[in-house]
């Protein structure tokens, strides 16, 4: 063999690694920096919610927003939880029911529709789905006066219903899960179930959303922080602070300050409770969401 073809031989098998150009690594440097600097103005109203739940009420107006001072969330949990007889416990409870619920309701009947929308045919589907649509379009402050005046015709407002019942309708649930179940449950098994005898609940139930089960938990998501941040409908339907969410119940708060200022520091460590069941619902559903996209993903 000549001194040629082994030298060619030799850069076949070690090719000589160019380094990216200039202007390339410049493009990811920027990217990262702008990157960064988003996440870190997104994450800065979360950090000064961490720092002034941990000062007392005279730190809280005399320091700056952004730096620490004394320690004192242990004590601001304890007046929190303690005040009015321990009402904002109340609140929570109402937020969870509300959420929890809600959202459990909201995604079994979303998924019931979207399913029977991709697989029967009938006349008016496309019609109805257009319907559907144009209600994900419809801003919520928009559907809060006719809301309390069909409660009101039925003697309902300031009642737990007033709240829970449009909380379960969920136009947006529809439309994903209809586009999901149409990409996912294959019509070869629900015609081999069919089949086989099985009924078309029994088919839902087990076939279908077990497939469908990412699309559920986005929907499950998505409608829990909806009707945990909802404000105006329950501001509309409800008088009694024992309904309250903790979303009202901390704007009354809020609304007392100038007459009573230690309610501004006991509004704060509120809001700062109020994350945790969001990030604690997040974390929890995070596994099985991923499970069943990288399920999806690996299907043949």
């Amino acid at each position: 063999m000549s001194l040629l073809t082994r030298t060619e031989g030799a850069h076949a098998v070690a090719p000589v690694r160019r380094r990216p150009p200039a202007r390339g690594r410049l493009s990811t440097v920027l990217a990262v920096a702008f990157l960064a600097a988003t996440a870190c103005y997104m994450l800065l109203p979360v950090y000064w919610l961490l720092v002034s739940a941990t000062k007392s009420q005279s730190d809280l107006v005399s320091t700056p927003g952004l730096l620490p001072a004394d320690w004192h969330l242990g004590d601001n949990l304890t007046a929190l939880f303690d005040q009015q007889d321990g009402v904002f416990g109340r609140w929570l409870l109402n937020s969870l029911l509300y959420a929890g619920a809600g959202a459990a309701v909201a995604t079994l009947l979303a998924a019931a529709a979207g399913y029977a929308l991709a697989v029967y045919a009938f006349r008016g589907r496309e019609a109805v789905f257009s319907v559907i649509l144009g209600g994900v379009l419809v801003p919520a402050t928009a559907l809060a006066l006719p809301l309390f005046l069909l409660f009101a015709e039925v003697d309902a407002t300031n009642t737990f219903w007033s709240v829970f019942l449009p909380s379960v309708v969920s136009p947006f649930g529809v439309y994903l899960s209809r586009i999901f179940a149409t990409a996912s449950v294959p019509t070869e098994v629900i015609e081999a179930a069919r089949m086989d005898g099985a009924g078309e609940v029994r088919i839902f139930r087990t076939l279908a959303l077990p497939m469908m089960a990412p699309a559920l938990v986005t929907v499950f998501l998505f409608q829990f922080v909806v009707i945990w941040n909802n404000f105006l409908l329950p501001l509309v339907m409800l008088q009694d602070d024992d309904l309250y969410p903790v979303t009202l119940g901390l704007f009354t708060w809020q609304s007392q300050t100038s007459r009573l200022p230690e309610l501004q520091t006991l509004t704060i460590v509120g809001a700062l409770v109020s994350v945790v069941p969001i990030v604690l619902t997040f974390l929890l559903l995070q596994r099985y969401w991923r499970a069943g996209l990288a399920a999806g993903a690996v299907k043949s």
